[in-house]
């Protein structure tokens, strides 16, 4: 086999060439075959299983791989070095692959606005023919992302068939259950496609056929190895053994159980398709599950030991380091292309459905005339996933003599045009003061040519709350919009005394009418001045008095947002800060001041190792009449009785620090982290002035879950001097 060689070795590896012909005369080889198999992240055994190759100078000639082997066998055949591979796995952030959705601060402003209405992170299609579940447990753009990284420049869209190492992709179509060999499909696709895992990565569609993990059909493939010419295969097998029966406790793991099945079926035929003078390694994987991302240390460890426990064997497979040296640089020699800017002179959205082209051409960032990169295109593309309703987008990008032409290929997620978000909101300091509501969102998107939006949130328990909003872009993209707004609201609120004890309690109700214009600040924050209509109604409810107070005013609102948290559960980095300004339209004529109020809230979180945390700020003031301001609460005052601690004018402190303990599984969540807070408060006014003595000071120790439904605390706190309580809490505690 002879293997082009873009560029001459090294001096210092180049063998002298005689020695070269003589080895070969008298050792004449046979073609080795690595066949590495799918196993999700037990496939990072792989990278250990080429490390210890490299080590006893093992020479591959073919490469053939399935799932996650597709992956790490793909990027060796292109060129990639182990040691790029092992970096690649540790830099990587897999929760983020495996999510259901980009990262959140890749989201569009409105997407992460639905974070902070309602943080539950389930969510289905709702049409008028039922109900409807993403196609996929996690979306694509940071799966393509990290693919995209592991690969050498200039591989991503090279055929399969033409890398460094002749290599084979294997894939399964979803509609007739045929094994598909991916041979010119270019390689990125070709990867792709083959670690499309059911129920965990969309399907991906090649020459007009739906793929998805080559390991329902041939998750081992010995056979495709052979059939491309090998003498001598080496086999590596990670999959997932079966469960036990004491395992089998719910529908999601029988049904898990019954792919393993199909997959281990396959892979029992595929072995009793090896020879004498092949070699399988099966590393002790045990403890390690399909999706522990994090445990990619020991999976590499376990393949190495693997290799070394075959060596024997292995060992007359060897090259003399003078011929290994030079196998090296050929197949780490691919010809790299340069990426270089080009004037575009052609940009191109595919028409896709609901979603005008035009408006994904103006979020995408790309203009006619200006300098751009290959990979440049891409990323303008791949931000497009933001608006959460793509499923796939593909970027093309071509030369010719006039310049670069970009033709951006989205597709569509027919379950995203109606969006349902459920969540349960819980709190609770185990005494006299609990709350719980259930909420709901639907979101109907793409409604006319410029973008449009329905959102509706309604809520029950111990708050009631129905709103509309219909959201207008001012044209196709556009960062400025109108947004009239309905909504009604009621519920019960206790009113306290200086000393911070309960007075007595209202209920009340409100219906409120509005419009507002904004704009759009990026996809990182908003400006917004609304004004609206409300009429309010409350009476005594302890002690009962039906006597109604009726109010009727006009408000206006301006506010300044700004949201780049990774996570509302716990961030890690970004920043939270909201500064908002209300004023009441006083009709009357007498001289009594109009009631106005200003709030400001600043949240920035960092991280350290497994540490994270934020530093927050707080202040309102009310004049005029408006109602009053409130802390008291878990992180607002922790030990103190909710909003017990009232004034005119509020400020508030803490810092949160927590550490990573461990994670729940993807499916259900992310990380568990113990945790502490420090906290100092105090409510004043004018005729009783802020003064350092008048702080609160409070701290509290806890444990956080991120689940699906939002963060999940389990808190005790205490205020120097005051109270201690114990917490629990589901849901936004900001």
């Amino acid at each position: 086999m002879s293997i082009a060689c873009a560029a001459p070795a090294p001096a210092a590896l180049q063998p002298d060439a005689a020695s070269v012909v003589a080895d070969a005369a008298v050792k004449p080889r046979p073609k080795v075959a690595l066949v590495l198999s799918g196993g999700g992240a037990r496939g990072f055994a792989h990278i250990g299983v080429l490390r210890a190759l490299q080590e006893l100078r093992i020479p591959v000639d073919i490469v053939v791989g399935t799932s996650m082997g597709s992956v790490v066998g793909g990027a060796y055949a292109a060129g990639s070095s182990v040691e790029q591979l092992e970096q690649l796995v540790r830099r990587t952030d897999w929760n983020a692959v495996v999510a259901d959705r980009p990262p959140r601060d890749q989201l569009v402003a409105r997407r992460r606005e639905e974070d902070l209405l309602l943080p539950s992170r389930i969510e289905f299609g709702a049409h008028l023919d039922g109900v409807s579940l993403p196609p996929a447990a996690a979306g694509n753009e940071a799966l393509e992302l990290a693919l995209t990284r592991v690969l050498p420049p200039g591989a991503r869209d090279k055929p399969a068939n033409l890398l460094q190492l002749p290599f084979r992709s294997v894939a399964s179509d979803l509609v007739t259950g045929e094994l598909v060999e991916l041979t010119d499909t270019p390689l990125f696709l070709a990867m792709r496609a083959s670690l499309a895992v059911p129920g965990v990565f969309a399907p991906v569609r090649v020459n007009q056929r739906l793929l998805v993990d080559g390991g329902l059909v041939r998750n081992l493939p010995v056979d495709v190895a052979r059939e491309m010419g090998a003498d001598i295969i080496i086999a590596v097998n990670v999959g997932t053994p079966l469960a036990q029966e004491k395992e089998l406790v719910s529908a999601v793991s029988v049904a898990q159980q019954m792919l393993q099945i199909l997959t281990e079926q396959n892979v029992q035929r595929s072995l009793k398709e090896l020879r004498p003078n092949d070699v399988l390694l099966q590393p002790d994987l045990g403890g390690i599950g399909f999706l522990d991302f994090g445990r990619h240390d020991r999976a590499m460890k376990e393949g190495e030991a693997a290799v070394r426990a075959m060596s024997a064997r292995l060992v007359g497979l060897a090259l003399p380091e003078s011929q290994y040296a030079l196998y090296e640089v050929n197949r780490s020699s691919a010809p790299v292309s340069i990426d270089q800017s080009v004037k575009l002179t052609r940009l191109e959205v595919a028409a896709s459905g609901r979603i005008n082209p035009r408006e994904l051409e103006v979020q995408s960032g790309l203009k006619l005339g200006q300098m751009v990169t290959s990979e440049q295109a891409t990323a303008a593309g791949n931000q497009l996933f933001g608006r959460g309703d793509l499923s796939r987008v593909e970027t093309e990008v071509r030369d010719d003599e006039n310049g670069r032409s970009v033709l951006i290929k989205p597709t569509e997620a027919e379950w995203a045009h109606s969006r349902l978000r459920v969540g349960l909101e819980l709190n609770s300091d185990f005494s006299e003061n609990s709350a719980f509501q259930f909420k709901a969102m639907h979101v109907l998107s793409s409604l006319n040519d410029w973008g449009a939006e329905l959102r509706t949130i309604g809520s029950v328990g111990t708050q009631r709350a129905l709103g509309m909003q219909f959201w207008q872009p001012l044209g196709p993209g556009s960062q400025w919009y109108v947004a009239p707004a309905l909504e009604y609201a009621s519920g019960s609120s206790d009113i306290f005394n200086s000393s911070g004890f309960r007075q007595v309690r209202y209920a009340y109700d409100y219906t409120a009418a509005s419009v507002g214009v904004g704009r759009q600040l990026g996809r990182w924050g908003d400006v917004r001045y609304s004004v609206g209509r409300q009429v309010s109604n409350q009476h005594l409810s302890i002690p009962e008095d039906l006597t109604n107070l009726r109010a009727l005013q006009t408000v206006q609102a301006l506010s300044f947002n700004v949201d780049t948290l990774d996570t509302i559960a716990f961030p890690t980095r970004g920043t939270l800060f909201s500064l908002e300004w209300q004023r009441a339209v006083e009709k009357s004529k007498n001289s009594a001041p109009v009631p106005t109020r200003q709030s400001l809230q600043a949240l920035e979180a960092f991280h350290t190792g497994r540490w994270a945390g934020h530093v927050y700020a707080e202040w309102a003031r009310s004049q005029g009449g408006a109602g009053d301001n409130n802390l008291g609460g878990f992180l607002r005052l922790s030990g103190t009785t909710p909003e017990s601690v009232v004034g005119s004018r509020t400020v508030l402190g803490r810092v949160v620090m927590a550490r990573s303990i461990g994670a729940m599984p993807a499916a259900l969540g992310g990380d568990v982290r113990l945790g502490f807070s420090l906290e100092a408060g105090a409510a004043y006014s004018p005729t009783d002035p802020l003064s350092w003595g008048k702080l609160k000071q409070a701290a509290s120790g806890f444990i956080a879950v991120d689940t699906r439904f939002g963060p999940l605390y389990f808190g005790t706190g205490t205020t120097k001097g005051g109270k201690s309580s114990a917490y629990l809490f589901l849901g936004p505690i900001w």
